[in-house]
Protein backbone atom coordinates (compact mmCIF):
# COMPACT_ATOMS: atom_id res chain seq x y z
CA UNK A 1 0.00 0.00 0.00
CA UNK A 2 1.22 3.29 -0.47
CA UNK A 3 -0.51 4.79 2.63
CA UNK A 4 -3.29 4.51 4.73
CA UNK A 5 -5.37 5.71 2.06
CA UNK A 6 -8.38 3.18 1.02
CA UNK A 7 -9.96 2.71 -2.31
CA UNK A 8 -12.24 -0.48 -3.55
CA UNK A 9 -11.30 -0.72 -6.55
CA UNK A 10 -13.41 -2.55 -9.51
CA UNK A 11 -13.59 -3.24 -12.95
CA UNK A 12 -10.78 -2.97 -16.03
CA UNK A 13 -10.86 -0.68 -18.95
CA UNK A 14 -9.27 2.19 -20.64
CA UNK A 15 -11.00 4.73 -18.27
CA UNK A 16 -10.87 4.78 -14.31
CA UNK A 17 -13.50 6.60 -12.23
CA UNK A 18 -13.24 7.83 -9.39
CA UNK A 19 -15.99 8.24 -6.64
CA UNK A 20 -15.42 10.99 -3.65
CA UNK A 21 -17.86 10.51 -0.75
CA UNK A 22 -19.38 13.17 1.32
CA UNK A 23 -18.78 14.16 5.03
CA UNK A 24 -19.27 11.10 7.02
CA UNK A 25 -19.68 8.58 4.30
CA UNK A 26 -17.77 6.24 2.65
CA UNK A 27 -16.73 4.20 -0.67
CA UNK A 28 -19.51 1.53 0.00
CA UNK A 29 -21.85 4.48 -0.13
CA UNK A 30 -21.15 4.54 -4.05
CA UNK A 31 -22.24 0.83 -4.17
CA UNK A 32 -25.44 1.34 -6.72
CA UNK A 33 -24.21 4.09 -8.69
CA UNK A 34 -20.85 1.69 -9.65
CA UNK A 35 -23.11 -1.12 -9.88
CA UNK A 36 -25.76 0.91 -12.84
CA UNK A 37 -22.44 2.18 -14.74
CA UNK A 38 -21.68 0.40 -17.94
CA UNK A 39 -18.99 -2.16 -17.79
CA UNK A 40 -15.75 -1.07 -19.33
CA UNK A 41 -14.58 1.04 -16.78
CA UNK A 42 -11.83 0.79 -13.72
CA UNK A 43 -13.46 2.44 -10.99
CA UNK A 44 -12.00 3.26 -7.54
CA UNK A 45 -13.98 4.41 -4.45
CA UNK A 46 -11.74 6.34 -1.94
CA UNK A 47 -12.27 6.54 1.76
CA UNK A 48 -11.64 10.01 2.32
CA UNK A 49 -8.81 11.25 5.25
CA UNK A 50 -10.66 10.83 8.40
CA UNK A 51 -13.35 8.02 7.44
CA UNK A 52 -13.63 4.82 7.12
CA UNK A 53 -10.63 2.51 6.28
CA UNK A 54 -8.48 5.66 5.83
CA UNK A 55 -9.62 6.97 9.44
CA UNK A 56 -5.46 6.68 10.29
CA UNK A 57 -4.40 8.98 7.34
CA UNK A 58 -1.89 11.25 8.48
CA UNK A 59 -3.23 15.00 8.98
CA UNK A 60 -7.37 13.39 7.78
CA UNK A 61 -10.21 15.70 7.71
CA UNK A 62 -9.91 18.95 4.91
CA UNK A 63 -11.39 18.76 1.57
CA UNK A 64 -7.41 20.27 0.31
CA UNK A 65 -5.97 17.32 2.84
CA UNK A 66 -8.13 14.93 0.47
CA UNK A 67 -7.27 16.11 -2.97
CA UNK A 68 -4.02 15.76 -2.18
CA UNK A 69 -4.20 12.28 -0.84
CA UNK A 70 -6.42 11.29 -3.63
CA UNK A 71 -3.98 12.52 -6.49
CA UNK A 72 -1.47 11.61 -4.76
CA UNK A 73 -2.71 7.66 -4.47
CA UNK A 74 -3.20 7.73 -8.11
CA UNK A 75 0.64 8.82 -9.34
CA UNK A 76 1.74 5.80 -7.02
CA UNK A 77 -1.07 3.36 -9.14
CA UNK A 78 0.47 5.46 -12.08
CA UNK A 79 -3.33 6.50 -13.71
CA UNK A 80 -2.25 9.58 -15.61
CA UNK A 81 -5.97 10.63 -16.19
CA UNK A 82 -9.66 10.17 -14.43
CA UNK A 83 -13.05 11.22 -14.86
CA UNK A 84 -13.65 12.09 -11.18
CA UNK A 85 -17.00 11.74 -9.47
CA UNK A 86 -17.55 13.79 -5.94
CA UNK A 87 -20.27 14.18 -3.72
CA UNK A 88 -20.30 17.70 -0.93
CA UNK A 89 -16.89 17.15 0.69
CA UNK A 90 -16.15 15.35 -1.93
CA UNK A 91 -16.95 17.74 -4.84
CA UNK A 92 -15.15 20.26 -3.24
CA UNK A 93 -11.90 17.82 -3.26
CA UNK A 94 -12.62 17.10 -6.73
CA UNK A 95 -12.45 20.56 -7.79
CA UNK A 96 -9.61 21.58 -5.64
CA UNK A 97 -7.49 18.20 -7.55
CA UNK A 98 -9.21 19.73 -11.06
CA UNK A 99 -7.37 23.02 -10.05
CA UNK A 100 -4.26 21.02 -8.98
CA UNK A 101 -3.16 19.26 -11.81
CA UNK A 102 -5.97 19.90 -14.52
CA UNK A 103 -3.94 17.66 -17.36
CA UNK A 104 -5.21 14.34 -14.68
CA UNK A 105 -8.69 15.12 -15.06
CA UNK A 106 -10.75 13.88 -17.68
CA UNK A 107 -13.91 15.35 -16.41
CA UNK A 108 -16.04 15.85 -12.94
CA UNK A 109 -19.41 15.33 -11.53
CA UNK A 110 -19.87 17.51 -8.98
CA UNK A 111 -22.74 16.20 -6.80
CA UNK A 112 -23.92 19.27 -3.99
CA UNK A 113 -20.37 20.25 -4.08
CA UNK A 114 -18.95 22.45 -1.08
CA UNK A 115 -16.96 25.56 -1.40
CA UNK A 116 -19.44 27.24 -3.98
CA UNK A 117 -21.04 29.59 -1.35
CA UNK A 118 -20.80 30.17 2.67
CA UNK A 119 -23.93 28.94 4.04
CA UNK A 120 -23.67 25.66 5.25
CA UNK A 121 -26.29 23.43 7.55
CA UNK A 122 -23.53 23.61 10.83
CA UNK A 123 -25.85 22.09 13.35
CA UNK A 124 -27.50 19.23 11.12
CA UNK A 125 -23.88 18.21 10.18
CA UNK A 126 -22.58 18.40 14.01
CA UNK A 127 -25.37 15.91 15.16
CA UNK A 128 -24.69 13.93 11.92
CA UNK A 129 -21.34 13.96 12.72
CA UNK A 130 -21.84 12.83 16.58
CA UNK A 131 -24.98 9.86 15.79
CA UNK A 132 -23.39 6.73 17.17
CA UNK A 133 -26.66 4.83 17.35
CA UNK A 134 -28.49 3.68 14.32
CA UNK A 135 -31.57 5.23 14.74
CA UNK A 136 -29.55 8.65 14.88
CA UNK A 137 -27.96 7.74 12.32
CA UNK A 138 -31.07 7.01 9.85
CA UNK A 139 -32.78 10.67 11.71
CA UNK A 140 -29.59 12.70 10.09
CA UNK A 141 -29.94 10.95 7.14
CA UNK A 142 -33.80 11.77 6.56
CA UNK A 143 -32.92 15.38 7.65
CA UNK A 144 -30.50 15.34 4.72
CA UNK A 145 -32.57 13.98 2.16
CA UNK A 146 -35.56 14.73 -0.01
CA UNK A 147 -39.53 14.94 1.34
CA UNK A 148 -39.98 11.61 -0.48
CA UNK A 149 -36.91 9.97 -0.01
CA UNK A 150 -35.98 7.21 3.12
CA UNK A 151 -32.38 6.26 3.35
CA UNK A 152 -31.78 2.69 2.42
CA UNK A 153 -31.18 0.22 5.75
CA UNK A 154 -28.17 -0.80 4.12
CA UNK A 155 -26.37 2.62 4.03
CA UNK A 156 -27.37 2.94 7.76
CA UNK A 157 -25.85 -0.22 8.20
CA UNK A 158 -22.64 0.69 6.46
CA UNK A 159 -22.24 3.93 8.21
CA UNK A 160 -23.54 2.16 12.27
CA UNK A 161 -20.24 0.16 11.40
CA UNK A 162 -17.93 2.53 10.23
CA UNK A 163 -18.97 4.72 13.11
CA UNK A 164 -18.18 1.90 15.96
CA UNK A 165 -14.60 1.72 15.18
CA UNK A 166 -12.49 3.28 18.00
CA UNK A 167 -11.69 7.04 16.93
CA UNK A 168 -14.21 7.38 14.41
CA UNK A 169 -16.80 9.59 15.80
CA UNK A 170 -13.76 11.70 17.42
CA UNK A 171 -12.37 12.78 14.66
CA UNK A 172 -16.26 13.24 12.98
CA UNK A 173 -16.98 15.50 15.57
CA UNK A 174 -13.72 17.22 14.82
CA UNK A 175 -13.52 18.02 11.33
CA UNK A 176 -17.48 18.86 11.31
CA UNK A 177 -16.18 21.34 13.59
CA UNK A 178 -13.68 22.65 11.26
CA UNK A 179 -15.74 22.68 8.42
CA UNK A 180 -18.85 24.44 9.80
CA UNK A 181 -16.85 27.22 11.99
CA UNK A 182 -19.21 29.77 12.45
CA UNK A 183 -21.58 28.25 10.16
CA UNK A 184 -19.98 29.01 7.40
CA UNK A 185 -17.82 27.10 4.80
CA UNK A 186 -14.80 27.95 3.01
CA UNK A 187 -15.43 29.37 -0.83
CA UNK A 188 -13.67 28.20 -4.12
CA UNK A 189 -13.10 31.81 -6.09
CA UNK A 190 -15.98 31.81 -8.49
CA UNK A 191 -12.44 32.99 -11.02
CA UNK A 192 -10.49 30.06 -10.23
CA UNK A 193 -13.49 27.73 -11.46
CA UNK A 194 -13.28 29.74 -15.22
CA UNK A 195 -9.99 28.07 -15.35
CA UNK A 196 -11.37 24.37 -15.76
CA UNK A 197 -11.36 23.57 -19.09
CA UNK A 198 -12.78 19.80 -18.72
CA UNK A 199 -16.59 18.90 -19.08
CA UNK A 200 -18.12 19.67 -15.14
CA UNK A 201 -21.23 18.57 -14.38
CA UNK A 202 -23.05 19.92 -11.49
CA UNK A 203 -26.30 18.06 -9.59
CA UNK A 204 -28.12 19.67 -7.07
CA UNK A 205 -31.04 18.96 -5.10
CA UNK A 206 -33.88 22.01 -4.97
CA UNK A 207 -34.84 20.35 -1.52
CA UNK A 208 -30.89 20.44 -0.18
CA UNK A 209 -30.97 20.97 3.14
CA UNK A 210 -27.27 20.99 4.29
CA UNK A 211 -26.18 22.95 1.18
CA UNK A 212 -28.43 25.47 -0.92
CA UNK A 213 -29.03 24.43 -4.28
CA UNK A 214 -28.71 28.34 -4.74
CA UNK A 215 -25.16 27.87 -4.75
CA UNK A 216 -24.94 27.21 -8.20
CA UNK A 217 -26.32 29.94 -9.58
CA UNK A 218 -23.37 32.15 -11.68
CA UNK A 219 -21.51 29.21 -12.38
CA UNK A 220 -18.93 29.69 -15.32
CA UNK A 221 -21.31 29.04 -18.53
CA UNK A 222 -19.22 26.43 -19.64
CA UNK A 223 -20.47 24.39 -16.36
CA UNK A 224 -23.66 22.11 -17.38
CA UNK A 225 -26.29 21.98 -14.16
CA UNK A 226 -28.73 19.69 -13.44
CA UNK A 227 -31.57 20.16 -10.97
CA UNK A 228 -33.23 17.17 -9.37
CA UNK A 229 -36.75 17.94 -8.41
CA UNK A 230 -37.31 17.30 -4.48
CA UNK A 231 -34.15 15.64 -3.98
CA UNK A 232 -32.74 16.84 -0.91
CA UNK A 233 -28.45 16.57 -0.31
CA UNK A 234 -27.96 12.65 -0.49
CA UNK A 235 -28.08 12.28 -4.19
CA UNK A 236 -25.84 9.36 -4.50
CA UNK A 237 -28.68 6.94 -2.18
CA UNK A 238 -31.72 9.43 -3.54
CA UNK A 239 -31.01 8.87 -7.31
CA UNK A 240 -28.38 6.19 -8.23
CA UNK A 241 -29.34 5.40 -11.43
CA UNK A 242 -30.01 9.19 -12.13
CA UNK A 243 -26.50 9.71 -10.81
CA UNK A 244 -24.94 6.68 -13.11
CA UNK A 245 -26.60 8.43 -16.30
CA UNK A 246 -25.30 11.60 -15.44
CA UNK A 247 -21.83 10.29 -14.70
CA UNK A 248 -22.15 8.66 -18.32
CA UNK A 249 -23.41 11.60 -19.96
CA UNK A 250 -20.34 13.77 -18.82
CA UNK A 251 -17.61 11.75 -19.58
CA UNK A 252 -18.24 11.57 -22.74
CA UNK A 253 -18.13 15.66 -23.22
CA UNK A 254 -15.32 17.15 -24.75
CA UNK A 255 -13.85 19.26 -22.92
CA UNK A 256 -13.62 23.32 -23.74
CA UNK A 257 -10.24 23.50 -25.00
CA UNK A 258 -10.97 21.00 -27.65
CA UNK A 259 -10.82 22.31 -31.43
CA UNK A 260 -10.75 19.25 -34.53
CA UNK A 261 -8.07 19.44 -36.88
CA UNK A 262 -8.19 20.60 -40.02
CA UNK A 263 -9.10 17.12 -41.46
CA UNK A 264 -11.37 16.36 -38.76
CA UNK A 265 -13.13 19.13 -39.51
CA UNK A 266 -13.65 18.65 -43.04
CA UNK A 267 -15.34 15.03 -42.64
Amino acid sequence: MFSSLYAAERGAGSKTVVFLHGFGGCHDGWHEVISTLAPGSRTLAYDLPGHGLSLDFSGGGPAKTAARAVLADLAARRIRKVHVVGHSMGGAAAVLMALAEPERIASLTLLAPGGFGTEINGPLLRRYAAAADEGEIRACLEAMSGPQSLPPERITDVLGEMRARPGQLQKLVEIAAAMTKGDRQGVIPRERLETLDMPVMVVWGTDDAVLPFTQADDLPAHFHLHHVLQAGHMLVEEAPGLIAEIVRRNMKRRSRSFRPNSAAAAN
